[in-house]
């Protein structure tokens, strides 16, 4: 399939829609209702701290509710505006966040079934507005909501975008495409669709096998074992991996994604040396730069005497967990939670360790002098984080 073909086509549509309806005053009320925080802004106005009491509350400079996010959110609310009778859809969650898709749910709009890991589109006909999520939707999601005749209204954000553009790229050059990124993840399957060759590696320790491999120091078969469900059919290590191109999830952590870059580069230039580097190896920035700037503000609030750290979004966010990973790898004590409500009366709190289930802890906010560094992730409104605030204020004072 010509991908590019197919999205030039498809934005020329009269039922495609990634501007929005011009009816942004008549949904701005009701956007800043739900999400932003006047707490959030005398706390920005007062140098990203706030003191009461024995609890001193350190935020990150930056956090929260991205452009892109934003855009995404405040387009699904023009969408139930400009269709208010339609049926209204959304391929997957609009953005990484519980709260934001229950306001989207009371608004009546519904979400594709998913049966044992597969969409169910059975529900959806001719005429139904269907709204693609801030991290894109698959091209035969696309392909297959346009030959039904529906409404389409992309939300897509132009960072995602941009990733794809760059497969595209790759894929025009016969490169193979590495992928940085979660291979479940919405935003990894949707760039994977765009490309041609492909593998996706999850960290350094999956870009250095693959690298090896390169290097003739691995075995085939438990490369493919290894691999199998994170490339492109019919791939073949012996002759893909001759020609690579590096691109990213956008919410993978920045620094690892250099790290992966600039291995793949060494391990080209060492096998055909730097006259034939660039017949061999395309690197394109594809970094998000709110999610660049939110990690950066993390790394700077982990420096700062803090007695634990509250990292606040979806847990199935991957810029979330990855905040929480620069906690943890300081050393700080540090909690993941995704509503204000895991924090209970009791001094308890229930929250996600690091690649583990839900847990449970007690005796969560110490006593005596206590100084809290606070961050949330890109799908994660000011109001959800003033709530947060909140309930630790409420603590302070009771325990």
């Amino acid at each position: 399939m010509d991908t590019h073909a197919f999205k030039r086509s498809l934005h020329h549509s009269d039922r495609y829609n990634r501007r929005g309806f011009g009816r942004a005053e008549e949904v701005a009320g009701s956007l800043e209702q739900a999400y932003q925080s006047s707490l959030i802004g005398s706390i920005r106005d007062n140098g990203y701290r706030l003191n009461h009491g024995r609890l001193q509350v350190r935020l990150a400079k930056d956090f929260g509710f991205c452009w892109g996010v934003e855009r995404a959110v405040a387009m699904a609310y023009e969408t139930r505006k400009h269709y208010p009778s339609e049926r209204l859809w959304i391929t997957n969650e609009i953005i990484h966040n519980p709260s934001v898709n229950d306001h989207l749910r009371e608004m009546n709009v519904q979400f594709i079934p998913v049966e044992q890991g597969v969409k169910d589109f059975s529900g959806v006909t001719s005429g139904d507005v269907v709204i693609l999520p801030a991290f894109g939707a698959t091209v035969q999601e696309m392909q297959l909501l346009n030959e039904r005749g529906c409404h389409i209204v992309d939300t897509t954000c132009p960072w995602v975008s941009k990733v794809w553009n760059t497969v595209e790229k790759h894929k025009k050059q016969t490169f193979t495409s590495i992928i940085h990124g979660k291979v479940k993840h919405e935003e990894t399957l949707a760039t994977s669709s765009f490309a041609g060759t492909y593998l996706v590696v999850l960290d350094l320790e999956e870009a250095q096998i693959v690298a090896d491999y390169i290097l003739g120091k691995g075995d085939r078969s438990s490369f493919m074992a290894r691999f199998s469900k994170a490339c492109s059919p019919g791939f073949d290590p012996d002759q893909d991996l001759e020609k690579l191109g590096v691109a990213n999830q956008t919410t993978m952590l920045k620094r690892e994604t250099e790290e992966i870059g600039r291995l793949f580069e060494r391990t080209m230039l060492s096998k055909f040396g730097p006259m034939q580097l660039n017949e061999h190896f395309l690197a394109f920035n594809t970094i998000c730069d709110a999610t660049q700037e939110r990690q950066d503000a993390m790394f700077s609030l982990v420096d700062e005497p803090l007695d634990l750290m509250v990292v606040i979004g979806g847990y199935n966010s991957s810029n979330t967990t990855h905040l929480q990973e620069i906690a943890i790898n300081r050393g700080i004590r540090s909690f993941h939670i995704d509503t204000p409500e895991r924090i209970s009366a009791d001094n308890s709190i229930e929250h996600k360790p690091l690649g583990q289930e839900l847990i449970r802890e007690q005796n969560f906010l110490p006593g005596g002098s206590v100084s809290v560094g606070i961050t949330s992730g890109a799908s994660t409104p000011d109001r959800v984080v003033e709530h947060v605030i909140q309930q630790l204020i409420s603590l302070s004072e009771r325990n």
